[in-house]
């Protein structure tokens, strides 16, 4: 496994880590489709104002987006203890029951009993009003996710900017662009399924369609 791999993996699920990689291709795929627009049959200035507009997108929505996973944490940190807040001030054993279970209901109603459920909610009732609230500050973890998400996002969509370093007609590179693009929705398709019972072959033609279907569109509009 790579240094690469290993720290997007220490801070980041599969879920989280293949939906930024999504994420990356879709915005790059768009916004070069969108400039595409405006470059039409200029050569090989066009074709560089497209290497560097896309290279600066994928920086800028990677900033965006790390900025956005920090945030996400800091709001489920908040409402955890918003939750806290609320058991501490119900006057109801059962009423304080009742906000455990629509936390981890969804979670563990498979694998326990109602009754071993009841039991368990109730001892976390009364771990929650004796124990102290904790701070929501932003942590290094956060920081450390909001830089692999940045990675994902920035790197993951990447290739497509070569293209414009070396083909000097723009709408050609645009085009060799968005091949490359597909191909990789296809890839993160297929790993995709590989952490689900979906079959990826199938899980990545359906993310090939949705990004062909997009280009497709954008072309006959003028793209």
């Amino acid at each position: 496994m790579s240094i690469r791999t290993s720290f997007v993996n220490k801070y980041l699920d599969q879920a989280t880590s293949l939906g930024e990689i999504l994420f990356g291709l879709i915005m790059t795929l768009t916004f070069t489709l969108g400039a595409g627009l405006t470059i039409q049959e200029e050569g090989r200035e066009g074709a560089r104002q497209l290497l560097i507009a896309t290279i600066g997108c994928n920086i800028a929505w990677g900033v965006i987006d790390g900025v956005f996973y920090v945030l996400g944490q800091l709001f489920e940190r908040g409402r955890r203890r918003r939750v806290v807040q609320l058991v501490r001030g119900a006057t109801q054993d059962s009423d304080a029951a009742a906000l455990v279970a629509g936390e981890l209901d969804d979670v563990i109603e498979t694998v326990m009993t109602p009754g071993e459920r009841q039991a368990l909610y109730g001892r976390i009732v009364a771990q929650v009003r004796t124990g102290e609230i904790p701070p929501n500050p932003i942590t290094r973890n956060d920081v450390m996710g909001a830089i692999a998400s940045f990675w994902l996002v920035f790197f993951a969509s990447l290739p497509a900017a070569i293209p414009f370093l070396f083909i000097d007609d723009a709408r050609l590179a645009l085009r060799v662009s968005n091949a490359v693009l597909l191909a990789l929705l296809f890839m993160t398709g297929f790993r995709w399924a590989r952490y689900t019972t979906a079959r990826p072959a199938v899980t990545g033609l359906v993310f090939l369609t949705f990004g062909a279907a997009l280009v497709a569109m954008t072309i006959a509009l003028g793209g």
